[in-house]
């Protein structure tokens, strides 16, 4: 894991963040604890956990054959993940939709020597636009669902034309980006032999984790799965990406020591955003520098517009991969260390063409 992290590029950054803000407010460093989303981890541990037991089950392996032996061309295999991801998100969250579709995805590409990375960005894109659509897709939609106070279809309802043309426009680009050739299988071997009790163990834990974690009890939840797995299957937990967890710590009390400083405050007391425009740009803006779930909870705190607020943050979690954790969580699953790089190429292009469908709807077609 050490190794890993010193190769990390984010990781070095959010650690150089880290020191300097601390020299900063020395003060605060023992609160900073208080400033990680302790649930979130717990949950993340638990999916991360799970989704390597069904990967080294050889469950993912046999399902990539499967996928293969279904598609004809890597054009339709894509178009298939993209949009998996992408319907996953809407009942699943962003994330959770992640640790199924991309290791499947890793397997799949093995076997047909398909471009993974490119594959794995697309499907972050495809979460971002596919979790927009429902109240429990994403974190800030259900902090905004709760402070709208509408009902669920309402909510839907308010986000469904956003999210049908950025899925639309994702799968179109899908299609353009990957080549119509036959997909050849260039794995002699015969698939992985499947382990049933480890399939069985981790099929049988996830329902009941997600139930536990969607009832605040995640660190409970993840307690009882990581003492389970320790008895059960101990080479489960020593595979997992210990490293993107500590990712996620300083990324939680970088961002929220950040979005604490007084200049910052300052600066948003001065965007106008009483206005529907300005609010909008801000909540775009805000989430390319904090992430857009802290940036959805700070903005409600100067506006009560959730209509607007939400069109930003969700489109915001396009642009660069701090936008959205889901972006993060992605690229660390592809285990590719250069895949910021290419995600960027296609997000920052992603984030323009979705910013100005957001401002069509709302200020153009109404919707706010």
């Amino acid at each position: 894991m050490l190794r890993g992290l010193r190769e990390d590029r984010f990781f070095q950054i959010l650690l150089v963040g880290l020191l300097l803000l601390s020299l900063y407010a020395p003060g605060r460093i023992s609160g900073y604890g208080s400033l990680v989303d302790w649930p979130t981890i717990a949950a993340l541990t638990g999916l991360l956990a799970l989704t390597k037991g069904l990967e080294l089950s050889g469950a993912l392996n046999r399902l990539g054959h499967r996928l293969i032996d279904a598609m004809p061309t890597e054009r339709s295999a894509a178009l298939a993940l993209v949009a998996a991801a992408a319907l996953l998100s809407t009942v699943l969250t962003n994330d959770v939709a992640l640790f199924v579709v991309v290791p499947l995805t890793l397997g799949v590409c093995r076997l047909a020597r398909m471009p993974a990375t490119k594959l794995i960005v697309f499907e972050a894109l495809a979460v971002n636009a596919g979790s927009a659509l429902t109240p429990i897709g994403n974190p800030q939609n259900l902090f905004l669902w709760q402070l709208g106070q509408v009902s669920f279809g309402a909510f839907i309802w308010h986000l469904l034309p956003l999210v049908v043309a950025l899925t639309a426009a994702l799968l179109v680009l899908t299609a353009l980006a990957f080549d119509g050739k036959a997909i050849e299988v260039h794995d002699e071997a015969p698939p992985a032999p499947l382990d049933h009790r480890l399939l069985a163990l981790s099929l049988a834990l996830y329902l009941p984790f997600l139930i536990a974690t969607d009832m605040h009890h995640a660190g409970w939840a993840v307690a009882a799965v990581l003492a389970i797995l320790l008895l059960a299957r101990p080479g489960v937990l020593a595979q997992l990406d210990w490293g993107l967890l500590l990712v996620f710590v300083l990324m939680f009390i970088d961002l929220r020591l950040l979005a604490g400083l007084p200049v910052v405050h300052k600066a948003m007391l001065g965007l106008g955003l009483e206005r529907p425009l300005n609010l909008y740009a801000a909540a775009i803006g805000a989430s390319q520098v904090i992430s857009n779930v802290p940036a959805a909870i700070a903005l409600a705190e100067y506006s009560k517009d959730w209509r607007v607020i939400a069109y930003g943050v969700n489109v915001g979690g396009f642009g660069l991969m701090v936008g959205s954790l889901a972006n993060l969580i992605a690229l660390r699953l592809s285990g590719d260390r250069r895949a910021w790089l290419s995600f960027h190429a296609y997000a920052i292009p992603a984030l323009l063409v979705a910013a100005a469908v957001g401002y069509g709807l709302l200020f153009v077609a109404g919707l706010n």
